[in-house]
């Protein structure tokens, strides 16, 4: 039984989410700006990820602040955009004092959403710039949108017989003010499975006029598997919490969050997905480590259910509103 949620990600204290959405070419982006103090990690379990300044998260890295996060499409490519994001930044004087200015630290993950639109268009450095005027304090906007934009799940005969997926945002509350919020942009090899049930509600489909769900991982089990990219994936989570933890207990707390991704996505984890999940922590309430993990891993399940159920499927494909 899930705990009842209180909002999306930026229900936690001092951090505003943003998206840019190109919806003609089908690509975006999203930052979560960090309030000051905010300290993070992560951990990086798929064979395919795409990142940029990841190792300002390790414990043996000199900067101990988290200034955003930021997450877009447009494979590799889309890692540029995150120039937009430090420049926002700069400007208003945040990041590692090197004395002539401040370097803003903006760990960035990719997910490959070329398949679908203009593969020759990807999110810039003025997307990224505009992510960051957009972000706010308000509820954080779901389904396709942002990185979300040209996410897709079910890829194991091709996108054509994918489903449109996208971004979920949820905030768990938990005992003595303890906030945990997640944010995830689901772009699975795999398929998605509610949260409550188990049950099937996205993923690769029997044909391209099918609503009928093939089950990847059943058929991989009988050997039918994909022996090139294809359409690489990825799905990339952040969880975000106002409990005092240190750089060591986030990176723990994103390990138990990869447990949400594994109950939600079969297969997850796989060499064509590049599965990330960002901890950052705004040091506010003490909590016992395992209560944070586990209630973020709770918030990336039900963020991933919202991902797919609030997707939009763009004229492209279909989405879960399609077909159920």
């Amino acid at each position: 039984m899930f705990p009842e949620i209180c909002g999306s990600l930026t229900f936690v204290p001092g951090f505003l989410v943003g998206h840019a959405s190109d919806f003609k070419n089908l690509t975006g982006c999203t930052v979560i700006l960090c309030p000051p103090g905010t300290v993070g990690s992560i951990d990086v379990r798929g064979s395919a990820a795409g990142t940029r300044q990841i190792d300002a998260l390790q414990s043996y890295h000199i900067v101990n602040e988290v200034q955003a996060v930021f997450l877009s499409g447009g494979s590799a490519f889309g890692l540029d955009a995150a120039g937009g994001v430090m420049e926002f930044l700069e400007e208003r004087g945040y990041g590692f004092d090197v004395a002539i200015t401040r370097v803003p630290t903006v760990p960035a993950a990719v997910i490959f959403d070329l398949s679908l639109g203009n593969c020759r268009v990807r999110p810039d450095k003025a997307m990224g710039y505009a992510a960051c005027v957009q972000a706010t304090a308000g509820a954080v906007a779901e389904g396709s949108v942002g990185a979300g934009t040209g996410a897709s799940v079910g890829k194991l005969f091709g996108i054509t017989q994918g489903m449109k997926s996208g971004l979920g945002s949820v905030c768990l509350a938990g005992p003595n003010g303890l906030l945990v919020g997640a944010l995830v942009v689901v772009n699975a090899f795999g398929d998605v499975r509610d949260c409550n049930t188990g049950a099937l509600i996205a993923g690769a489909r029997l044909s391209p006029e099918s609503a009928e769900f093939a089950d990847t991982a059943a058929y991989i089990r009988q050997g039918i598997v994909r022996h090139s990219f294809g359409e690489p994936n990825t799905t990339l989570g952040v969880i975000a919490t106002n409990a005092r933890l240190t750089r060591e207990q986030a990176h723990k707390v994103a390990q138990m969050g990869h447990n949400g991704l594994a109950r939600s996505i079969t297969p997850i984890h796989t060499l064509f997905d590049g599965d990330i999940v960002f901890v950052l922590s705004q040091p506010m309430v003490e909590a016992d480590l395992h209560v944070v993990g586990l209630l973020g891993e709770a918030a990336l399940q039900l963020a991933i259910d919202r991902a797919i159920r609030l997707a939009h499927g763009l004229g492209v494909l279909p989405a879960y509103a399609d077909l159920c």
